[in-house]
């Protein structure tokens, strides 16, 4: 037998269809927190040193939490190379906005406490902010647009097509039940921001952001409502017919339906519906800590709830990964999107061992990294921190 043959080809396919969620989980559960800050530092913040605080609280870490974002770019090009090239294709406009952010925000970072200048400091403040509040908004947009399905068809050959050219392309991702996506989404990271301000910070600066994220945990709750309702009566789901074991990677061999609700899914798998209680109540909890003042707890809530949100989304369109909405027999799924069976085998073995150790590094920065910011602290390295 051949090494790779030991797991099932269908069996990794699901194996990296959860890991491409747990690094994007990862993602916003780390950065998630560094992006809520960036976009709340405009208003949690009044003067220098109070803004220097809130920057400091992400400073020594924002780094290494954007290695799950880098990380699961990784995996969706070597584990689900037709899907890299779907969503790369569809949503260039937009994800070149991203990386735009991404690219500011180090330099804001780097560059905004070099001179003195309130004028300059200003400028690179409101960078902060945009690098913080645009991809944390677009993710979500991007989120509400595959639960809408995509708008694009695969040729004979699998090259993805989409109509219009990229700036129709971008302006029809704004859909509003896409931008409500993207509300939730930036109310959930403003709310984790807080969380992480009110355990890192102290002051009115940790004041300001429990105010703001008990209001954002409400909204986030209330449009991760409003979209489950959307999606149960406004939101046509799509359906897979009868798949062969260990088939080949392409949609075109496929039976895709368009119809019915996503929202099915819970009558066919009814475990799931974890993931949205999980939610409910990380964001409900997470309210009430920040309500109280409680800090290591309320950090924790709030990532149960971004959980349960995200995981809600993958769980709810298993085993859709990128629905097509003008050719459903072009869409991507867990069982025709994947790379090959060696491939998947071969990237397995290297995460078990890689991923380890990246945990273990992070859990040692953050507890070398443990304790609050402190407005002493910054005005007496004045030369030495952000």
């Amino acid at each position: 037998m051949i090494l790779f043959e030991l797991i099932d080809y269908d069996i990794l396919r699901v194996i990296w269809w959860a890991l491409l969620g747990v690094l994007l989980i990862g993602f916003a559960l780390t950065d998630g927190f560094d992006m809520g800050v960036g976009a709340l530092l405009p208003f949690v913040a009044k003067t220098d040193v109070e803004r220097r605080v809130a920057i400091n609280t992400v400073g020594p870490v924002w780094e290494g939490n954007q290695v799950w974002f880098i990380l699961g770019g990784g995996a969706i090009f070597a584990a689900w190379p037709p899907l890299y090239a779907v969503s790369f294709s569809g949503f260039y406009l937009a994800m070149f906005v991203v990386l735009a952010a991404f690219i500011v925000r180090p330099v804001a970072f780097k560059y905004r406490s070099k001179r003195d200048g309130a004028t300059w400091r200003a400028r690179w403040d409101w960078a902060l902010f945009a690098g913080g509040a645009v991809p944390a908004l677009l993710f979500g947009v991007a989120v509400g647009n595959v639960l809408l399905g995509v708008p694009f068809y695969l040729t004979e050959d699998l090259m993805p097509m989409y109509p219009g050219n990229f700036a129709v392309k971008f302006i029809g991702l704004l859909r509003p039940f896409a931008l409500l996506a993207g509300v939730v989404s930036l109310a959930m990271l403003l709310m984790h921001g807080a969380a992480w301000l009110s355990l890192k910070a102290e002051g009115v600066v940790a004041e300001r952001a429990r105010s703001i994220g008990i209001k954002a945990g409400i909204v986030a709750a209330a449009g991760y409502a409003l979209a489950g309702l959307w999606l149960a009566f406004g939101v046509d789901g799509f359906s897979l017919g009868e798949v062969a074991a260990n088939g080949p990677s392409n949609p075109l061999y496929s039976e895709v339906t368009r119809g019915g609700s996503w929202l099915s899914a819970y009558a066919e798998r009814p475990w799931i519906v974890i993931a949205p209680v999980m939610g409910f109540v990380g964001i409900a909890l997470a309210v009430l800590g920040l309500k109280a003042g409680r800090e290591v707890s309320t950090l924790l809530w709030s990532k149960m709830g971004i959980l349960g949100i995200i995981s809600s989304v993958g769980l709810t369109m298993f085993p859709f990964i990128l629905p097509s909405t003008l050719d459903p027999k072009s869409s991507l799924t867990v069982w025709d999107a994947s790379s090959s069976h060696q491939t998947l085998f071969i990237m397995l073995v290297v995460t078990a061992i890689f991923m380890p150790l990246i945990l273990m590094y992070t859990a040692w920065v953050y507890k070398v990294l443990w304790g609050k910011v402190t407005e002493a602290q910054v005005t007496d390295n004045a030369d030495t921190v952000y």
